[in-house]
């Protein structure tokens, strides 16, 4: 199982797997029948009172035969000789051999054994398991063919998925889902996990190594057994896959088939938990004596003298193994061991030992027993002779005793040991090879606060390096950036994407982007908030103060114009072109350039109330006035003519009257806009980014234009008007003058709609400001700075004859 990960702090446990079943007899007395048994290779025994069994991995692989279903299976074929494995069976042995050997324990019973070589499969895990069940003579499932002994238990061995064979199924996943749970729980991220396939030849190698070649997450934890995963390891460095940081779990943070030379560069660096090792000289001194002479009864030991000094013996040639046998010499049986077994301390054969040693307990424990006083049902104890597996599983799970070492044994309510692993790490030793180096332990009986111990200076991780490499399935995503989940990956693997606008994250991967307050804005890397800046067409900006100063001097033009007009009334021309009514346009016109001044500056909410219907106002008197001079001059003309009836219309109660009637309406409109829909202030946050738009909103679109669009109707109809009124004689004839005045203020305004719509901020209000202005100079250039130009610059043409004859030469 390979799981990607970002951190490795976990806890596995192993407990030590022990069969119980009950079987019965071989043959039927009474009946005299028999089942048919079949025996197999690969194990070893040895009598005694209570036998207790063993399965063990003396093998690593077997030879993969193709079944043709035409005849009787073959027996599989082992190969790959694990001599660490080797040891670990004779620990067993060891072990029984020192225990019928000590007067104190067990001193009355001699245990037996009885061992099987599983070769890391299930079929002959099964078929070692059945071979003990039926008493070691044959498979007979469900009978038991020696009466003279009782099978104790059995202890299975390292893997999982074996030991726990009936339950393969849970052997095989429910310990890495556990795993798994627990690595998340302690906040790391899985990027992927995989399966080490052992149906098939490959073990999935391939593939599992192209998803580790693909994930940018650069640790990889491990749960699988040395045999398995060699295969894995073989694929890695065929695809020279390197730069890694490996997490072994306890199956192959310590094996030899790993620390070979050409796995140096793809697994240095490796952090493993490792069976707790202990000192057990007494055993490397047995190890050291095995003798293939003495020792005739173990069917491995020459495959292990091989392996150990690289021979082999006359007459196995066609035995399976590992190694290129023609660069062997012969084996003699007189190589010593002295030279190569030279550690004092073990691991998995010290776990074996202690099972053993557990098992033996429980049987001077079931021997102890006091009839009346005993565990099961009516104080009854159970006999050594006849006793039942749950009578003695009752008394292992019971066990408490020390080891030679002084290790305290015992189990807790789940039947499990006390959890105490080595923390290695693996890195080159002063011989050039790898080799595991004890950098911590993590113990479940320390004291709270001392569980885990470890030095982390000491580790050297991949490369050589002594600083903790960071393993991430995606780089953390900066400030200003927030995390996006990729689909159908894990959580840990995700894309950084820049937070929206107007929002920020303030922290390194963040999980959502925040966003600030109304009148806050992000800075340009959106990872603070910052006060908007404030727009309004101010007096202190330039566009603002040019046009403030534009519209203060253009107001006084007309009341200078004003005063021309008040100097010269009694000249011709300033008579001829009704004087009282072009005194009220000239101050209307004055009127119409200072009301710009309300759009410029902060809007205040009695500024924004009134600034339009103010301008409204003001431009509906300025251009009535235009049109009361327009009808004014036509009533004028044609009542000049004899019997003509608009001599009655020809005084100022006419034009005062169309003046009053037209501004009239203008305030109804302006009267019901601020009754029911009244511009207000209005803070824009929305229009520019980073920006507080202070502007006045009309809040009725449809009153404004109203208002705006009956200012347009106005001087559309004095337009047509004076467009009519053209050819009248010279003397009389101001309309074409208000012609031209009205295009061009009909020319301004109707520009201005298009321009108004697509400004945003302060330049809107500009855009009217301007149009404002503009129109207003329209009215004031065309119509009266030709008559001021005659009355200061042509003296001469301001007199009634000059104007009667004009009027004369044109009849």
């Amino acid at each position: 199982m390979f799981w990607r990960i970002r951190c490795f702090f976990f806890s596995i446990v192993w407990v030590f797997s022990t069969l119980l079943i009950e079987v019965c007899t071989c043959s039927d007395p009474l009946n005299d029948c028999s089942l048919h048994s079949e025996s197999i290779s690969g194990f070893l025994s040895r009598p005694g009172d209570i036998v207790i069994g063993g399965t063990f991995m003396v093998h690593l692989d077997t030879v993969y035969n193709y079944l043709q279903f035409t005849s009787k299976p073959p027996d599989q074929l082992c190969r790959v000789f694990a001599s660490e494995y080797y040891q670990s069976m004779h620990a067993l042995i060891f072990a029984v051999q020192e225990i019928n050997a000590d007067p104190e324990l067990l001193p009355n019973v001699t245990l037996g054994f009885q061992v099987y070589d599983a070769c890391n499969t299930l079929r002959r895990a099964a078929q070692g398991t059945l071979f003990m069940l039926s008493g070691g003579k044959g498979i007979t499932p469900n009978y038991h063919c020696d009466k003279g002994t009782r099978l104790a238990g059995i202890i299975g061995e390292s893997g999982s998925t074996r030991s726990i064979l009936m339950a393969q199924i849970l052997g095989l996943y429910w310990y890495p889902q556990k795993a798994k749970e627990e690595i998340i729980k302690g906040g790391a991220c899985i990027a992927f996990t995989e399966n080490v396939l052992i149906g098939q030849p490959n073990r999935n190698a391939p593939h599992i190594v192209q998803v580790i070649k693909e994930s940018t997450a650069k640790v990889v934890m491990v749960i699988s057994s040395d045999s398995h995963f060699v295969i894995v390891a073989e694929e890695l460095l065929r695809q020279n896959v390197t730069g890694n940081i490996w997490i072994a779990s306890e199956s192959w943070a310590t094996s030899d088939l790993l620390f070979k030379e050409r796995y140096q560069q793809m697994f240095l660096g490796t952090i493993g938990f490792a069976i707790h090792r202990g000192k057990m000289p007494t055993f490397s001194k047995y190890l050291r004596s095995l003798q293939p002479a003495n020792d005739h009864y173990d069917p491995f030991i020459k495959e292990y003298w091989e392996q150990a000094f690289s021979c082999k013996w006359p007459g196995q040639e066609n035995r399976i193994v590992s190694s290129d046998n023609a660069s062997m010499r012969v084996c003699t049986g007189t190589e010593k061991l002295e030279s190569l077994l030279t550690e004092e301390y073990h691991r998995l054969s010290l776990n074996v030992y202690n099972a053993v040693y557990a098992m033996a307990w429980a049987i001077q424990n079931l021997l102890n027993c006091t009839s009346g006083a005993g565990p099961f049902p009516y104080g009854d104890c159970a006999n050594i002779s006849s006793f039942h597996p749950w009578h003695l599983l009752h008394y292992i799970k019971n066990v408490n005793f020390k080891t030679k070492d002084g290790s305290q044994i015992f189990f807790d309510a789940k039947g499990n040991p006390p959890a105490i692993y080595d923390i290695v790490n693996w890195q080159v030793s002063v011989k050039g090879a790898l080799e595991p180096v004890t950098i911590g332990s993590y113990d479940l009986s320390a004291p709270n606060g001392r569980t885990l111990s470890m030095d982390s200076a000491g580790i050297i991780w991949t490369n050589n390096e002594t600083q903790v490499p960071l393993s991430t399935c995606s780089p953390r995503c900066p400030l200003g950036f927030r995390k996006v989940i990729i689909p159908g990956k894990p959580l840990c693997c995700y894309n950084c994407a820049h937070c929206p606008q107007g929002y920020i994250s303030n922290q390194t991967d963040a999980v959502e982007c925040h966003s600030c307050s109304w009148n806050m804005w992000p800075n340009q890397q959106q990872d603070r908030c910052l006060l908007r800046t404030t727009e309004f067409l101010s007096y202190e900006e330039p566009l603002g103060y040019s046009l403030a100063a534009i519209g203060i001097l253009s107001s006084l033009i007309p009341l200078n114009i004003l005063g021309v007009f008040i100097h010269y009334k009694q000249t011709p021309i300033v008579r001829a072109n009704n004087y009282s009514l072009s005194c009220l346009l000239l101050f209307s016109l004055s009127l119409c350039f200072l009301c710009s001044l309300g759009f410029i500056g902060y809007p205040q909410p009695t500024q924004c109330l009134l600034r339009q219907v103010a301008f409204g106002m003001v431009f509906a008197l300025c251009i009535s006035s235009v049109l009361a001079k327009t009808i004014t001059v036509v009533i004028a003309f044609n009542a000049t003519k004899p019997s003509s009836r608009l001599r009655k219309w020809t005084g100022v109660k006419t034009s005062y009257s169309v003046i009053g009637f037209c501004t009239f309406l203008q305030l109804v409109v302006c009267v019901l806009w601020l009754s029911l829909s009244a511009p207000f202030q209005e803070l824009d946050t929305d229009t520019k980014p980073g920006v507080i738009i202070v502007n006045c909103n009309e809040r009725s679109p449809s009153a404004f234009w109203c208002m705006l669009g009956y200012l347009g109707f106005l001087a559309f109809i004095s337009f047509i008007v004076a467009f009519l009124a053209r050819r009248l004689p010279d003397s009389f004839n101001e309309a074409k003058f208000i012609t031209f005045s009205m295009l061009a203020f009909l020319s301004v305004w109707v520009s201005f709609i298009p321009a108004y719509l697509s400004a945003q901020g302060m330049y809107t209000v500009a855009m009217e400001v301007f149009a404002i202005l503009t129109s207003s100079w329209a009215v004031v250039g065309c119509i009266f700075v030709p008559k001021c130009y005659i009355v200061l610059f042509r003296p001469n043409m301001n007199s009634r004859e000059n104007l009667m004859g004009k009027g004369k030469g044109q009849k």
